[in-house]
């Protein structure tokens, strides 16, 4: 199950909780804890994820030094029969420069855009992670924080509440071409 949906279902529960003065519900502990195991049981869901992209950046630049080898290989084999006559000899080797000059610039073109394209989803990635993780740990501190402290006053505790409620929606917001980007891989 996608850690989003699990947030998402996490959301709809405090939601659904009983209504207390002051802003309070009351919520399940084994419920909240239950939906919070299934979150991280997801994750190594979203790294997997990024493995897949590893493995693509892999696959890309491999696929480039075949293809700068095959390039390399025709053009040594171009220079070969080239080289029996004295003023081809010259072309030749112009020629043969130029190629390997363009397949390195080729290679080194691509390899950067993979590995560009890999930081950034990585990136992007490890963001929306993070911000989740930190919405759910903000939630349980908090929900920690007020079985230890019931002298708090209750407008301090609701606000936090409130907070960490929309923490965990903000952290939950995917927007849909970054969906399609995840999707794709």
């Amino acid at each position: 199950m996608s850690v989003y949906r699990v947030l998402d279902k996490l959301e709809a529960y405090v939601h659904e909780g009983t209504w207390l003065p002051a802003g309070y519900r009351i919520l399940s502990e084994e419920r909240l804890v239950e939906l919070v195991e299934k979150i991280r049981a997801s994750l190594p869901t979203e790294v997997g994820r990024a493995k897949v992209i590893a493995k693509d950046h892999d696959r890309m630049l491999r696929a480039a030094q075949e293809k700068a080898q095959a390039i390399v290989d025709e053009a040594s084999s171009k220079h070969d029969e080239l080289v029996d006559q004295n003023e081809i000899v010259q072309r030749a080797r112009a020629t043969a420069e130029s190629v390997l000059r363009d397949a390195e610039q080729e290679v080194q073109r691509i390899r950067e855009g993979a590995d560009r394209y890999a930081a950034q989803v990585l990136s992007e990635m490890e963001t929306r992670l993070s911000g989740a993780l930190g919405a759910v740990r903000k939630g349980r501190d908090l929900l920690s924080g007020a079985r230890q402290a019931p002298e708090q006053p209750l407008a301090e505790t609701a606000a936090k509440s409130k907070r960490a409620a929309f923490d965990l929606q903000s952290a939950a917001t995917i927007a849909p071409e970054e969906t399609a980007t995840l999707e794709s891989v």
